[in-house]
């Protein structure tokens, strides 16, 4: 399987997976969307070839800190 078969077929179940759950993120759409397209883009990284001088290992780190504060921001709003 090549990399853009790999790459469609984690698309396609991040968004069937997430997609039956939009009613629970109804509170918070937009915080909601963010963190899906985060997921997305990391699973698109992850299958990505090479380190690519370490950018990807890098970018992959980025994107798992913006999903931690994303989820930050969507509890601390459900609280205040």
């Amino acid at each position: 399987m090549n990399s853009i078969h790999k790459i469609s077929l984690v698309f396609a179940t991040t968004f069937v997976l997430l997609g039956s759950n939009q009613s629970l993120f109804a509170d918070q759409p937009n915080m909601h969307e963010a963190l899906n397209r985060l997921r997305a883009a990391r699973a698109a990284l992850v299958v990505a070839e090479t380190n690519k001088g370490g950018w990807r290992e890098r970018a992959i780190a980025n994107v798992d800190a913006a999903i931690v504060e994303t989820k930050n921001g969507i509890q601390f709003a459900r609280t205040h």
